[in-house]
């Protein structure tokens, strides 16, 4: 039976998460509220359901809320709990940090609801990005009481630099810019020997630095070959890096069952051995126990094949981890910004997606079996439309966007102008 995505559901699921209360789970993450909004909008838009599910007034409230997060001094903050307001000193406005995270969600979040970021403080904005990024060549969470970059050295933040420039600098910088090439330079510092990207030098890979690190480059126009070439295992054949991060990338698509899952464990073979040497009659059952190489389907006793297992194959972050439904986004939409994603075997992960993790009440577990969450229910719609879900919108996968919500960003002013204007 083909596997079915269930958009009503996924709709419903959103909706309630976005006009009711969340669940109590979700208190802890109550100072990431623009991290959660964005979430909730992405999926909403992905399935383009938005607008036709919200009136006018609701996104202009939604939008309001957004600019309330902005910081007087650049930036966004990550909820309106952190404005101290009237109350703000240069004793306690430490207290009130923008930070790079909720920066690149709120100007995300405002493009999906089709605001034309005219009330975004921009210059002011690029000015606080350059003063985030550190001496490495990386970028800070946020600025502390000294004025000083804190809490670097983490690709998911030289992302969110890379996506913010992208948005707010347009054609031209009119400020003064970051330095590009320090950025670039730590992030091919951080390709690992097996060809993906650590969150730094001389660290373990994992599918999400290497998004990350892949989205950025395309932002900064620093990933070579361009990404429009189509086949880039045919035109890089000489480039071992390339060629080794497609490989790894590829190879982090694991089937429910694994390769030492299909044969029988050394104390099983011992033990039909000994029966056998002790005069035991070896039935037709007994003799598929131990597997050939001409015939390794089986479940390791013979009584049946495992296709049925293998028709399931997620993504997963690293060697000797399970599949997770987010990885369909990172590892998946690394493939998809180098135009690769036919590398992988898609009805195996759309399937493993579909049937394995999407939940009766809508959104995506984490694992098989697991509650729904707002991230991995994203993250599932945006790796299925990196596939071409046809339910859902097609989408950009450096920015996490649908195309929709690029080209507003790309029609804005400054994006319009060329450095010589």
């Amino acid at each position: 039976m083909a596997s079915t995505f269930n958009k009503p559901t996924h709709i419903r699921y959103f909706l309630r998460c976005l006009k009711t209360h969340l669940p109590t789970a979700y208190s802890s993450n109550d100072s990431q509220r623009m991290t959660l909004a964005f979430f909730i909008l992405c999926g909403l838009d992905l399935l383009g359901a938005l607008e036709t599910n919200t009136t006018e007034d609701e996104r202009a409230a939604y939008v309001g809320w957004i600019y309330r997060c902005q910081h007087p001094d650049g930036g966004f903050r990550g909820f309106t709990g952190a404005d101290l307001g009237e109350e703000r000193t240069e004793d306690n406005e430490h207290w009130d940090p923008a930070n790079i995270a909720a920066t690149y969600f709120a100007l995300a979040s405002l493009a999906i609801l089709g605001d034309d970021l005219s009330r975004v403080r921009r210059s002011r904005c690029l000015g606080w990005l350059k003063r985030l990024q550190l001496s490495d060549g990386t970028f800070g969470e946020a600025l502390g009481g000294e004025g000083e970059a804190y809490s670097g050295r983490d690709m998911r933040f030289c992302y969110c630099a890379a996506v913010i420039r992208w948005i707010l600098a347009g054609g031209t910088m009119e400020e003064e810019d970051i330095d590009v090439d320090g950025l670039v330079r730590f992030i091919e510092a951080s390709q690992t020997y097996e060809g993906g990207f650590a969150n730094g030098p001389f660290r373990e890979a994992h599918a999400g630095w290497t998004y990350c690190a892949i989205a950025a480059l395309s932002l900064l126009g620093r990933l070579h070959p361009p990404v429009k070439l189509r086949r880039p295992a045919q035109v890089w054949p000489s480039d071992d890096s390339v060629q080794q991060m497609l490989g790894w990338l590829v190879n982090l698509q694991k089937s429910l069952v694994q390769e030492e899952d299909l044969s029988m464990s050394d104390s099983t073979k011992a033990m039909a051995q000994l029966d056998l040497d002790n005069g035991a009659q070896q039935t037709p059952v007994e003799a598929t126990q131990v597997m050939s190489p001409e015939d390794p389907l089986t479940d390791g006793v013979g009584a049946k094949p495992l296709y049925d297992e293998l028709q399931w194959a997620g993504l997963t972050g690293r060697c000797n981890k399970v599949a997770d439904t987010c990885y369909t986004f990172w590892a998946g939409g690394s493939l998809t910004i180098l135009n690769s994603i036919h590398l992988l075997d898609q009805e195996a992960l759309r399937r493993y997606l579909l049937e394995k993790t999407q939940h009766r009440i809508g959104g995506f577990g984490k694992l098989p079996g697991d509650a729904p969450d707002i991230m991995h229910s994203c993250l599932g719609l945006a790796g299925l439309a990196g596939m071409g879900e046809p339910d859902l919108m097609p989408y950009d996968p450096s920015l996490c966007l649908s195309m929709k919500a690029k080209q507003r960003l790309e029609s804005l002013p400054w994006r319009q102008r060329r450095p010589s204007d």
